[in-house]
């Protein structure tokens, strides 16, 4: 397996950019996440990794080999797509030789690898049946052993789970993981669903608009996000924004919303004008002493959890409280936050301002 290394990767069709100056390391043997809306750009960017698309500019490189203008068959990687891309004429057992049988693997070896893959995925019992029959779950195994038993360099994965229902596609992303884990293959894959990315992926990459937003762990992205795209991209629900104006000297470790002082990460610049108070659901706690207040305007019973939308001066934002606090709807409560699990951005560029925790972890595009 191998270090894929992307280094100012431009994408153009036409007037349209697709993906503009992107760079990122993917490290050997990691599961890797693009993430990001439809039209975003991460698609593009795994076709040029996988050479389905060469980039209009930048480099690529795969195993310390610039590879940017090479054809697919000459960079040694396997590709699953979303719909499985099986060929219906063949039986699983055929369909799993066939990259063996092109390359000109001898038919004892090819017999014993695609043994070997099948025993790996647990279709050793369906090797002999058409794929036309095979459940969605079943096809997506012969797909991802069809890509498994050449032994590429590096996996590239669009959207694999995206034909499965819910409840399997959790299952399968589960399944995959495990199989990751196992082989310890450097992975690339793209995803829309960010529960998908967090649950299954070592790095992430968050992109928009043919931009890398964000570049870091799952720990990182949702703690720290980057900019507000990714703060509400990551989460459910999402964090909330509470616009304000004020001005932020280096050190400051408190704002003012609505006259009440609130505690920040202490800030390492300056800002003033258009700022936006970040906090996710969960780090608030409704509070008797909280001097910040909120009417209830509503409570969506979840369970466990209890999801709390409430009015302030600064906007609306919600609450995840356990289900078992009390909060009727038209009182005015006290809100408390934890200084760290603050976010200050600035309203102009959505970007996040520099503080003591993110100082030198956020990553942006």
């Amino acid at each position: 397996m191998a270090e894929i290394v992307i280094k100012n990767v431009r994408k153009e069709f036409g007037d349209f950019v697709a993906v503009k100056e992107s760079s990122f390391t993917i490290q050997d043997g990691e599961f890797f996440m693009l993430l990001g809306p439809s039209g975003c750009g991460k698609t593009t960017t795994l076709r040029m990794i996988a050479g389905l698309e060469l980039p209009t500019s930048g480099e690529i490189f795969l195993d310390g080999e610039e590879i940017s203008q090479r054809p697919p068959s000459q960079r040694d990687i396997a590709f699953v797509f979303q719909m499985f891309a099986l060929y219906p004429h063949m039986n699983v057992r055929r369909n799993l030789s066939y990259p063996l049988v092109s390359q000109g693997m001898a038919r004892r070896d090819v017999r014993a690898k695609v043994d070997e893959v099948a025993g790996i995925l647990g279709i050793r019992d369906i090797l002999n049946r058409p794929v036309g029959g095979l459940s969605g779950g079943d096809r997506q195994r012969v797909a991802l052993g069809r890509a498994i038993v050449r032994d590429p360099k590096a996996f590239m994965m669009d959207e694999p789970l995206g034909a499965l229902d819910a409840e399997f596609r959790e299952h399968m992303a589960e399944e995959l993981r495990a199989l990751h884990d196992r082989m310890g293959a450097t992975t690339v894959y793209v995803t829309h669903d960010q529960l998908e990315a967090m649950q299954m992926g070592d790095k992430i990459v968050v992109m928009n608009n043919a931009v890398v937003e964000q570049f870091g762990t799952p720990q990182d992205i949702y703690d720290m996000p980057a900019t507000m795209f990714v703060a509400d991209f990551i989460g459910s629900p999402s964090m909330n924004f509470l616009p304000f104006e004020g001005a932020v000297q280096a050190g400051t470790d408190s704002v003012a919303l609505n006259g009440a002082t609130v505690g920040v990460p202490r800030q390492m610049a300056e800002a003033r004008g258009k700022l936006v108070f970040g906090v996710r659901p969960e780090h608030i706690r409704l509070s008797d002493e909280g001097a910040y207040r909120g009417e209830v305007l509503a409570v969506e019973y979840l369970g466990t959890t209890q999801i709390i939308t409430l009015e302030t001066a600064n906007g609306a934002l919600k609450v995840r409280a356990p289900s078992g606090q009390v909060a009727t709807v038209g009182e005015t409560v006290g809100l408390g936050f934890d200084a760290k699990t603050i976010t200050l951005f600035d309203a102009a560029s959505g970007r996040a301002l520099r503080s003591a925790l993110n100082d030198g972890v956020l990553a942006h595009g």
